[in-house]
């Protein structure tokens, strides 16, 4: 389905009577040209943009649809996953429990959460509640992540936190940043052992209901009873084509706390519009939602990050940093405070320039690595250096010219092995019920004429093996699952053990196939007789 051709859709909102002005001329023509450039750019199924100028939204965009094809209209009320940009709610959360006395940013973490342990005991006692939320524990990249994603899955919140003792650390800690997203969820449970309620009805109490963010969702609810509800979208041969869509009734999720929360551009601009205009904005019994104090300590820096290349080049940067989720930068001398949010088929990104009282949000429902990247891109830069003019089509050939340029000074590929469909003859499989530590048991076992490997606590971690080459490898049946894995095999002394590795080493981190660690425990439980019949005809 080829995304139809849209009549603009202009849905300028007053989310409260002092924040009712519009852009002048001038600024609606720019950011109307840059919505309409990165939608056909990028042929996107819908995006909501939203900006806010001296504290005040000037506009508010939203246009295509919730599934193509469906004929529904994305509108500023339609919920979008906003991912990872949920990070900062849960570490705003906190800082309301510390306004109100009820936890310390430097407390221990075991005070709350006594059976907490990471890998390594020192660290375990250690750990602090401000730790949980700055990516400086010394696990890797994405660390724990095949417990929250695929979702849905049979993980719980309490299987997370048990698994991280068997996360090994590859760096020191405090050492480093490396990006994740288990210990958010350990910061909702030290949250909700602190406040006295789950994590989804604190921050319902304390984040959506006093900032009147009234469409914002989280945990379990009703999708038709809630109504206008985005759903993701992949590239598929050129079309636009709806993946992992919910069911009617949406489940709580494990991961909730960091990157489960669904928002409306409208209350995405409240959001933001509270961070940039505390003393009006957002008040709660005349006094603003959160002190100054915790205000300028959830934008502190406290673990640098490396500053790109790309970042030295276009926005002339110095300083890179993670605070209590949100990521801080400078850009041309001014201060950007933002965040994004990935999940697969669904895109966010909130960007705040405090000093100039500015700030955007973008929300799309298809795959937009590149087109949030330049949209984004371009938004800042019309507040930080006008002068030069730059537009969306500008940075999105400069990432196609960096593509390109990587693309040749890549090493030439090796040829692709053969692959075929592996049978039970295949001498480099050994069937049977794995167990890994912290991902649970997964079965590689008939299937018809070939093999399965199906995580049992991860249903949708779910593929037939094939042999390429001579190494085996499973290929994913959801096609959402694009990192598909190698399987190694290996004999010790009395055991079988499994390792797992990425086909691609430069895919998502979040398929840490990696850290995994199996060992065979039982055979494939016996077929039925009838089962048998029919894999023998």
């Amino acid at each position: 389905m080829v995304m139809r051709r849209l009549v603009p859709l202009i849905l300028m909102v007053a989310l409260m009577p002092a924040m009712a002005d519009a852009a002048d001329d001038g600024d609606r023509k720019f950011f109307d040209a840059a919505f309409d450039a990165t939608v056909a750019r990028y042929h996107l199924p819908g995006l909501a943009l939203g900006v806010i100028e001296d504290g005040k939204v000037v506009y508010a965009r939203a246009e295509g649809e919730r599934i193509v094809g469906s004929g529904q209209r994305i509108d500023t009320q339609t919920l979008f996953k906003i991912a990872s940009n949920s990070k900062a709610m849960t570490a705003a959360l906190l800082a309301r429990l510390v306004d109100q006395g009820k936890l310390k940013w430097d407390d221990p973490v075991i005070k709350y959460l006594p059976d907490f342990q990471m890998h390594d005991p020192w660290v375990t006692r250690n750990m602090q509640v401000r730790d949980l939320l700055i990516h400086n524990s010394g696990l890797p990249a994405g660390a724990g992540d095949l417990m929250l994603w695929p979702d849905p899955n049979l993980f719980t919140r309490a299987d997370v936190i048990h698994g991280l003792r068997y996360l090994k650390p590859v760096y020191s800690f405090r050492s480093r940043y490396a990006y994740d997203n288990t210990l958010y969820i350990v910061a909702g449970e030290v949250a909700a052992k602190a406040g006295g309620a789950p994590y989804e009805a604190l921050l319902r109490r304390e984040v959506f209901h006093p900032l009147g963010l009234q469409r914002c969702r989280i945990g379990a609810w009703n999708r038709d009873a809630v109504g206008n509800v985005a759903q993701p979208h992949a590239r598929n041969d050129g079309h636009n084509v709806p993946v992992r869509q919910d069911d009617a009734e949406i489940p709580e999720v494990p991961m909730a706390a960091a990157g489960g929360v669904r928002c409306s551009l409208d209350d995405m601009l409240k959001w933001a519009s509270m961070w940039l205009d505390p003393q009006h904005i957002g008040l709660v019994d005349g006094k603003p939602w959160l002190s100054d104090v915790q205000r300028r300590a959830a934008w502190a820096p406290q673990t640098i990050m490396p500053v790109s290349s790309l970042m030295r080049e276009w926005d002339n940067s110095h300083m890179f940093a993670y605070g209590y989720g949100w990521r801080m930068t400078d850009v041309d001398g001014v201060w950007k405070v933002s965040h994004t949010g990935t999940l697969a088929g669904m895109y966010s990104a909130l960007t705040l320039l405090p000093d100039k009282r500015t700030g955007f949000v973008i929300l799309i429902n298809g795959d937009a690595d590149d087109a949030r990247t330049v949209l984004n891109q371009t938004l800042v830069k019309h507040i930080t250096a006008p002068l030069l003019g730059k537009t969306v089509t500008d940075y999105a050939d400069a990432l196609d010219v960096l593509a390109a340029k990587a693309a040749a000074s890549a090493k030439p590929a090796k040829e692709e092995p053969q692959h075929r469909l592996a049978t039970r003859d295949d001498r480099a499989i050994i069937p049977g019920r794995y167990r890994d530590p912290w991902l649970g048991d997964a079965m590689i076992c008939p299937d018809g004429d070939g093999l399965r490997f199906t995580a049992v606590k991860s249903p949708k971690m779910s593929g037939r093996l094939y042999i390429a080459g001579k190494r085996p490898m499973v290929h994913w049946d959801d096609p959402t699952l694009d990192v598909d894995a190698w399987l190694d095999f290996a004999n010790g002394k009395g055991s079988t053990s499994l390792k797992m590795s990425k086909l691609d080493p430069q895919g998502d981190f979040s398929s840490d196939y990696e850290d995994l660690a199996f060992q065979r425990v039982a055979k494939c439980p016996a077929q039925p007789p009838m089962a048998r019949a029919m894999h023998e005809r």
